[in-house]
C-alpha cells in the first residue's frame, strides 16, 4: 500500500458548484494540516470555474495556506498521481429533469413524494449520474489507481455501489444528513436540555425552518451524542446518549415523541411510534424509501404534510450563490466570512488519512463488510466510522431490529439492480428494478412509466441506446 503524502495532491470534480464547490475549497484551504498541498479544480463550465479557481487564490494567499493551485475544464489534465478526488457532479439542468422525474410517473397516477433518490425519480437520476461519474472512475484507474474517491453525488448510496461494484478504486460516500437528527434529537428533548425551540417547528417540510434546524442541531450536539446505522438517507438513531455523563436517552425519546410539536416531522414520528427506533433522516428524504407515502386514495402526502422540492426557488437560489461567487471572485466581497463555513466532511477524510489521525466520523458510507450483521455484506451502508492512514473503516454495529432491517435490505435489493441497469443501460433489468420499487404496484404502469422515461430523457441515456 503507497504511503499517503503529506502534502497531497487534491483534485475537486464540480468545483464550480454554487455551493459545495466554495465551501469544500475553504476548508480544504483553511487546513492547517493540508499546507502546501497541490490542488486542482475540475468544472465543465469555464466560466464558473474561473470564478471559483480566483476566490481559491484569494483564499490560500490571504490564508497564508501555500498551495499550488490550478484549474482545468479537461480531468485528465489533472488527475495524474492525485491522492484525493472529491465528486459532486450533477447532470445538468439540475431542476428541469428532477421535475420531469416527478412529473412523468404523475401522467399515469403515481404521485412521488419527492423523486429525487428513491421512487422512480431516483432511479432514472442514477441512470443520468452514473454515466459520468464512471467515466471519471474509468480515467482514475489509468491515471491515479491508488487514490480514494469521496463522493458527495446523488443518489449517493446508488452512485458509491456503482463505484464499489464495477472498478477497484477505493470510495467512501459523505453526506451531512445526521445533522437531521441532531435536529430531531434536541426538538423532542428540548424540554431535558432548556433547548430553545420554536413552538411551530416543522423542520423538512418548512423551508422557512433551515436555519432553525441548523441552530438546534448545534445546540443539541452540546449535550447528545448519536450513533446512527443503515443507509444514506434512510438511517435510524441506534444509540443516543448524554455526551457528558453518557446516560442512554432513549427512554426519554420515546417518552417525548407524543409531546412532539404540531407538524413536527409527522411521518418521522409515525414511524418513531411504529418500529421503536428513530429515523435520521427527516420526513423529506424518508418517504422516498418506504411504500406508505404514495397511495393517491389514502393521500397521505397531505396527513404527512409532504412538500415537493422547490425548482423554482431553488433553481434561483443557485443563480444568487454564482452571483456571490462572482462578487468574491471580482474583489468586491470579503472571503474571510468564508473562513468558518460548515465542513461537508471532505476535508476531515482527507486529513485523517494524510496524517493518520483516527479520527471518528459519525457518518461514512461504505461496503458494509459485517458492519451491520443482518444487512448484505457489499451494500453501501452509512455508519460511524475511524479515519487513519490505512483509510475509512467502518465500526461493528449491532444488528438492526429485523423490521427496520428487512426495510432497509429491500432497499439494498433495489440498488443493486438499478445500478447493474445503469451501468449496462439493460432496459429488462431496468423494468425489474422499477417493479421492485416500493411506489410501484402495477406492471403495466410500471412499463408506460418506463417507456416514457427512456424516451424523454434519450440524450442523457447513453448507456440504452
Amino acid at each position: 500500500m503507497n504511503e499517503p503524502q503529506k502534502t497531497p495532491h487534491i483534485v475537486v470534480i464540480g468545483a464550480g458548484s454554487a455551493s459545495f464547490g466554495p465551501n469544500t475549497l475553504a476548508t480544504i484551504l483553511r487546513s492547517r494540516r493540508l499546507q502546501g498541498s497541490r490542488l486542482s479544480l475540475v468544472d465543465l463550465n469555464p466560466r464558473t470555474l474561473d470564478s471559483v479557481l480566483r476566490v481559491a487564490q484569494r483564499m490560500n494567499e490571504e490564508w497564508n495556506a501555500g498551495m499550488t493551485i490550478c484549474a482545468s475544464t479537461d480531468r485528465c489534465e489533472v488527475l495524474d498521481g492525485a491522492n484525493f478526488v472529491i465528486i459532486s457532479i450533477e447532470v445538468p439542468p439540475r431542476e428541469q429533469l428532477w421535475r420531469l422525474d416527478w412529473e412523468i410517473p404523475l401522467k399515469h397516477g403515481l404521485r412521488q413524494p419527492y423523486g429525487e433518490n428513491g421512487g422512480p425519480g431516483g432511479m432514472l437520476h442514477t441512470f443520468r449520474q452514473v454515466p459520468p461519474l464512471m467515466d471519471i472512475v474509468r480515467d482514475m484507474e489509468a491515471m491515479c489507481p491508488d487514490a480514494w474517491l469521496i463522493n458527495f453525488s446523488n443518489p449517493l448510496p446508488r452512485l458509491t455501489r456503482a463505484i464499489t461494484k464495477y472498478s477497484q478504486i477505493k470510495a467512501v460516500g459523505k453526506c451531512h444528513q445526521i445533522e437531521v437528527g441532531y435536529a430531531i434529537a434536541g426538538v423532542l428533548l428540548r424540554d431535558h436540555y432548556d433547548l430553545d425551540v420554536p413552538e411551530q417547528i416543522t423542520m423538512n417540510s418548512d423551508p422557512d425552518n433551515i436555519a432553525a434546524k441548523h441552530q438546534i442541531a448545534q445546540a443539541a450536539r452540546e449535550y447528545i451524542s448519536i450513533k446512527a446505522a443503515g443507509l444514506n438517507h434512510f438511517t435510524w438513531m441506534v444509540d443516543v446518549r448524554d455526551r457528558h455523563t453518557g446516560e442512554a436517552l432513549y427512554p426519554r425519546l420515546r417518552e417525548a415523541v407524543d409531546a412532539a410539536p404540531d407538524g413536527f416531522e409527522p411521518l418521522s414520528m409515525e414511524m418513531f411510534r411504529a418500529f421503536d427506533l428513530c429515523p435520521v433522516p427527516g420526513d423529506t428524504h424518508l418517504a422516498e424509501y418506504l411504500p406508505w407515502t404514495h397511495d393517491s386514495d389514502a393521500r397521505p402526502w397531505e396527513r404527512y404534510n409532504l412538500e415537493l422540492y422547490d425548482w423554482d426557488s431553488n433553481e434561483a437560489l443557485r443563480e444568487f450563490s454564482y452571483h456571490r461567487l462572482q462578487q468574491m471572485a471580482d474583489g468586491e466581497l470579503d472571503v474571510s466570512n468564508m473562513h468558518d463555513v460548515h465542513s461537508e466532511g471532505a476535508t476531515e477524510i482527507v486529513e485523517g488519512i494524510v496524517a493518520d489521525l483516527n479520527r471518528y466520523d459519525e457518518a461514512v458510507n461504505i461496503p458494509n463488510r459485517g458492519a451491520i450483521c443482518n444487512l448484505p455484506a457489499e451494500t453501501i451502508v452509512e455508519i460511524p466510522g475511524v479515519v487513519s492512514s490505512v483509510g475509512v473503516r467502518g465500526m461493528q454495529m449491532d444488528p438492526l431490529p429485523e423490521p427496520v432491517a428487512e426495510l432497509c435490505r429491500r432497499e439494498a435489493a433495489l440498488v443493486e439492480l438499478v445500478v447493474d441497469a445503469a451501468v449496462s443501460g439493460d432496459r429488462h433489468l431496468a423494468l425489474q428494478a422499477l417493479l421492485l420499487d416500493p411506489m410501484i404496484n402495477d406492471v403495466n404502469r410500471a412499463r408506460r412509466v418506463l417507456d416514457d422515461y427512456l424516451q424523454a430523457f434519450a440524450g442523457y441515456l447513453p448507456q440504452f441506446e
